[in-house]
């Protein structure tokens, strides 16, 4: 396939590996960002090609993976309800609520729908009048802006029984709680390319000013990979803390200005929690004033729902950075995709999944020497 073949070329990717082996000289730990790169780090075995100088810490750039588990109770509750069509994005509904799942739910009778789009849900409430049609929006600022634009067209179309249970998180203030913990190791992020091309990069400057730490724009391909640890490496052996773009066939500084647009129209920022690493401020977005009538949660009255995590499931830790999947106790054993003790389990680009779909059953630090 033109222009996917391309950057999985082997040839290229040996000729990458010889450039950073050249240049690295001291260990340095970087974070991928997002669960799409971990999945094509993991499947391509890029983490064992590297120098042993080099360590890959996976991030919370999941975004099912930090939804929190009381916006999962939120939405089985209002999906059991009757007279409810819940829609959500498939990868959803394996993600483990407090007691259930919303395959659960669907298979107890409740109308649990799989879209590929936020306006088919928006059809949906169109079609069903005497029905209340939710849809579970989530995501980084990637799909946010297909979500806004079903609220908007929602309200364009007076359609009073179509809904949304909000749980959007960013990710600049995700890398800035990183940044500021006291048990951070991360030196440099491979910054996510998708989430670039909506929102730009030109927000990461400050960050990488404040926290003298490099940024790479980074693609999701082996080589798009390789190309943003190369550049990483660089400015680490320089002394250098600078953004740089290494996804310019996507992305650009500014963004996608239309799209800001729209997100500005329908969302307010606020804080938010995550999935095993708890409340980071300014780190959401929630449906404004103009468009709070269309907030799922409000409307079905479970704002307080409030839960507690498996105290055998290690997610948090995951996310953070602090531990790789495999060196979770539950891992491959109380914790499979076919029962989940976290949504890093379930997702398709939760860490956890990759590790064990890929076989990466026994982590580095317990072979022996």
């Amino acid at each position: 396939m033109k222009y996917l073949t391309e950057f999985r070329d082997g040839d290229l990717v040996q000729k990458l590996l010889a450039e950073i082996r050249a240049v690295v000289t001291r260990p340095w730990a970087m974070m991928e960002v997002c669960g799409g790169q971990t999945h094509s780090i993991i499947r391509n075995g890029i983490d064992q090609l590297l120098p042993p100088e080099i360590e890959l810490i996976h991030g919370p750039g999941c975004p099912v993976c930090v939804t929190p588990l009381e916006t999962i109770d939120k939405a089985l509750a209002i999906a059991a309800q009757p007279d409810v069509i819940f829609c959500s994005f498939g990868d959803m509904l394996r993600v483990p609520g407090s007691d259930r799942d919303l395959f659960t739910v669907k298979s107890q009778g409740g109308d649990v729908r799989i879209v590929y789009s936020p306006l088919d849900a928006v059809k949906i409430a169109r079609e069903n009048p005497s029905k209340q049609v939710v849809f579970f929006g989530i995501g980084f600022e990637t799909t946010a802006p297909a979500n806004a634009m079903a609220v908007v067209q929602a309200k364009k179309q007076g359609l009073t029984n179509f809904s949304m249970l909000v749980s959007h998180v960013l990710v600049p203030p995700a890398i800035e709680a990183l940044m500021s913990a006291p048990t951070n190791r991360v030196q440099a992020f491979l910054a996510a390319g998708h989430v670039c091309s909506v929102m730009g990069y030109w927000q990461y400057e400050p960050l990488a000013a404040q926290y003298h730490v490099p940024i790479v724009v980074t693609g999701f391909e082996p080589l798009d990979v390789l190309v943003g640890i190369h550049r990483v490496i660089l400015q680490l052996e320089a002394g250098r803390a600078d953004v740089e773009n290494g996804y310019a066939r996507a992305v650009q500084r500014e963004g996608n200005v239309t799209a800001q647009r729209i997100l500005a129209e329908v969302f307010e920022v606020c804080d938010r929690q995550w999935r095993g690493i708890g409340l980071i401020p300014q780190s959401g977005w929630q449906l404004n004033a103009t468009y709070r009538e269309f907030d799922a949660a409000v409307r079905f009255q479970v704002e307080n729902v409030h839960t507690q995590e498996s105290p055998l499931c290690q997610s948090g830790q995951v996310l953070q950075g602090l531990i790789k999947p495999n060196q979770c106790p539950a891992f491959g054993k109380e914790c499979t995709p076919r029962k989940p003790l976290g949504a890093t389990m379930v997702s398709s680009e939760g860490a956890c999944a990759a590790y064990y779909n890929y076989g990466r059953f026994i982590s580095v630090e317990s072979i022996p020497s």
